[in-house]
């Protein structure tokens, strides 16, 4: 049998060198980006709220203030400004491909507290088998009017579960916390890798690590917080957003194919001798 490998990857500042907003919505809405994210701090204390919810919360009323309608389609114009890390484009078809001639199946996966609709409009959008992130409701009119779905730090964690049992539609809560024998879910955790770039990927690089699986916490400029997470244990490796071929982000990923690769067909002699003895 194949082995499956699930990369599951951030977006903002790991694929992608800015917030996501930053690139076209918050430039919409006459404001700087220090600006709309101390607004939605503000309103996130002064009520209490998930940080995530305050910011859904203020990109809403912010586009009522400037009569911008927000729909899906202006969400997925806004990501084709996106700017994406070098090497990001053909990193997914390259490693895919890597995957393919050392006898691995890879799947790309996004978890992210951004917003789907913005990374649905990016040019990289199909690479992903699922794209898991905060989404809008939508009324009649078409017009954002409700968070369907908010992903915040720690939630994040339930969709590398959803992704290990094969449950992936996220309206499927009773398959999710069903007891599966470790042998039956589709993707093991140690199969597993998460890429991210700061504190807000913690909880997922550190289930995946601990799990058995590898993390690997990227950075642009400054390494600080990156040499931190790897001195305390929460990630394997760390690496320069730097996604073009021969990087050491590229040699990193394919180094753990390749082990991935080992491991499993290790396994796979192991139970051949218990089962032939």
């Amino acid at each position: 049998m194949i082995p499956i490998v699930a990369i599951m990857y951030d977006f903002d500042k790991t694929l992608s060198p800015r917030d996501m907003q930053e690139y076209a919505f918050i430039p919409g809405v006459g404001m700087t980006g220090a600006e709309f994210w101390s607004k939605c701090n503000y309103i996130m204390r002064t009520n209490g709220m998930d940080s995530i919810l305050a910011y859904m919360y203020c990109m809403i009323e912010e586009s009522k203030k400037h009569n911008l309608k927000l729909s899906r389609e202006e969400f997925r114009k806004q990501g084709k400004d996106v700017v994406l890390f070098d090497g990001v484009e053909d990193w997914f078809d390259r490693i895919t491909k890597y995957g393919e001639e050392h006898g691995v199946q890879i799947e790309h996966y996004v978890i992210s507290s951004g917003l789907k609709e913005i990374i649905e409009g990016t040019p990289i959008a199909d690479c992903f088998k699922e794209i898991y992130a905060c989404e809008f409701m939508y009324n009649e009119d078409g017009e954002a009017i409700w968070p369907a779905m908010a992903v915040n730090y720690t939630s994040k964690t339930q969709f590398v579960y959803r992704i290990n049992k094969g449950v992936l539609d996220v309206t499927k809560h009773d398959d999710l916390n069903d007891s599966i024998p470790d042998e039956q879910k589709r993707i093991s955790l140690s199969n597993m890798i998460y890429i991210g770039d700061g504190l807000s990927d913690v909880p997922c690089m550190k289930l995946v690590k601990t799990s058995g699986g590898h993390s690997v916490a990227v950075y642009q400029d400054k390494k600080d917080q990156a040499v931190t997470l790897l001195k305390q244990g929460r990630v394997s490796y760390i690496a320069h957003t730097d996604y073009r071929e021969g990087s050491k982000l590229d040699t990193t990923i394919k180094a753990i194919i390749d082990q991935i690769k080992a491991t499993n067909v290790t396994k796979e002699i192991y139970k051949k001798d218990i089962a032939e003895n």
